[in-house]
């Protein structure tokens, strides 16, 4: 069994020039790559196998990321079936300079766990053992169906 505090994953993203569209702000595309690599290092440190993707949630793009400022990105496995991984990825627009930090994106991906034969495989159960997250584990089943 894994505790979900074990799963959580931070990552930051500069967003360069070279990740940008014609409004000098990221790419929605870009986000979405990052968020699906910090996504999958969750739910393989859950599984403690080679996970991919299956699903990704509805995904809104509430306000920009220019170029400059960092991609921060959080990640924790929520939930679990026999061999998917329910992941709840937020993104968030952070100025480095000042430490300022605003939401930007946030969905619900779904990974499947695989073997050396690419077969779906088992994954350990889900255990929650902190108020934290407890917290975080009741918020993403919130989010996931529609009560943001």
């Amino acid at each position: 069994m894994t505790d979900l505090m074990e799963t959580l994953i931070e990552n930051r993203e500069m967003v360069q020039p070279n990740h940008a569209n014609m409004l000098e702000s990221a790419h929605g595309g870009n986000v979405m790559k990052w968020m699906d690599e910090v996504g999958a290092m969750s739910a393989m440190r859950f599984s403690g196998q080679t996970c991919v993707t299956a699903r990704v949630d509805q995904m809104n793009f509430e306000r920009p990321i220019p170029v400059g400022d960092t991609a921060y990105i959080t990640a924790y496995v929520y939930d679990s079936g026999t061999s998917s991984v329910r992941v709840r990825l937020v993104t968030e627009r952070e100025d480095l300079r000042t430490r300022e930090r605003e939401k930007t994106t946030e969905s619900y991906f779904v990974y499947v766990a695989i073997d050396e034969d690419n077969s779906p495989t088992t994954v350990p159960e889900l255990t929650v053992s902190s108020e934290e997250g407890e917290r975080l584990r009741v918020r993403a089943l919130e989010g996931e169906n529609g009560n943001c």
